[in-house]
C-alpha cells in the first residue's frame, strides 16, 4: 500500500509540475519525510525530481529563455549549492519546521494567488532565485518562490515553464550529487521506493498538460494546495512535538 501511494502521489506530482513548473518536491518530500525523515527524504527526493526535470527540459527545450537562465538561473544554481552544503547542519526537526512553514506558505500564496497579484522587480528578482535555490537545497522545496520571482518576467505560458523548469535543472544538477555524497546509503536504502517513485513522475510528466480528474485549472490549483498546505501543517505538528 505505501508503494502504490507513493507512486499514486508521483504521478500526479509530476502532472502538476509539467503543468505549473513545481510540485514533485512539495508532494513528494513530505510522504517520505513521514516514514523515514525529513533529512533522508529532501536527498532522496531529489533522484525522482532530476530525472523528471531533465525529462521535462529535453521536452521544452526549444522554448527555454536562456538570457534568463544565465542570470536568474545561476543565481538560483548557487542557492542551490549552498543549501545542499549546509542541510545536514540542521536537525530533523528543524529540517521538518522549515519544510512545514514551505508548504504552509506555498499554500497560502497559490490561494490567494498572490504570485499573479504581486510582480517583482530588479534585485528583488535576484533574491528571491537566490533564496529559491537556498531552498530547494535546503528543504527540497524551491517551486513557489521560484514562481513568484519567474511571473515577473512576463513570459508566455510555455516559456514559463520551459524557462522554470531549466532553472530546476541547474538546481539539481549542483545539489544531487552533495545529496548522494553526504547521503548516499540512506538513498540506497530507499532504492525501491524511488525506483516506483521515478517511475511515477516520468508518467505523470507525460500526462501533465491533461487536467486531472476532470477539474478545471483554477480547481486543480487549489486542491494541490489544499493538499500541499494540509501537509505542510502536519509536518509543523510533528516538528514542533
Amino acid at each position: 500500500m505505501f508503494l502504490l501511494g507513493v507512486f499514486a502521489l508521483a504521478v500526479l506530482s509530476g502532472g502538476t509540475a509539467a503543468v505549473a513548473g513545481f510540485g514533485i518536491g512539495s508532494l513528494l518530500t513530505p510522504l517520505l519525510a513521514a516514514s523515514f525523515g525529513t533529512s533522508t527524504a529532501v536527498a532522496a527526493v531529489a533522484i525522482p525530481h532530476a530525472a523528471a526535470t531533465a525529462l521535462r527540459c529535453w521536452r521544452l527545450r526549444r522554448n527555454i529563455d536562456w538570457t534568463i537562465v544565465r542570470s536568474f538561473g545561476l543565481l538560483s544554481a548557487a542557492g542551490g549549492l549552498i543549501g545542499a552544503l549546509l542541510y545536514t547542519r540542521f536537525s530533523n526537526d528543524a529540517l521538518t519546521l522549515t519544510l512545514g512553514l514551505l508548504l504552509v506558505s506555498t499554500c497560502i500564496a497559490t490561494i490567494a494567488d498572490l504570485p499573479s497579484r504581486v510582480r517583482l522587480k530588479g534585485v528583488v528578482v535576484g533574491v528571491f532565485g537566490l533564496l529559491s535555490g537556498l531552498f530547494g537545497g535546503l528543504a527540497g522545496n524551491q517551486g513557489g518562490l521560484r514562481a513568484a520571482a519567474m511571473l515577473s518576467f512576463s513570459l508566455p505560458p510555455v516559456k514559463y515553464v520551459a524557462t522554470a523548469t531549466a532553472t530546476a535543472m541547474l538546481v539539481d544538477l549542483v545539489r544531487t550529487p552533495i545529496y548522494v555524497w553526504q547521503a548516499g546509503s540512506e538513498i540506497a536504502s530507499l532504492a525501491t521506493p524511488l525506483a516506483v517513485a521515478t517511475v511515477g513522475v516520468l508518467i505523470g510528466t507525460l500526462l501533465g498538460e491533461r487536467i486531472l480528474l476532470g477539474l478545471s485549472m483554477r480547481q486543480f490549483r487549489f486542491a494541490i494546495a489544499a493538499l500541499i498546505g494540509l501537509l505542510g501543517a502536519w509536518l509543523i505538528v510533528q516538528a514542533l512535538n
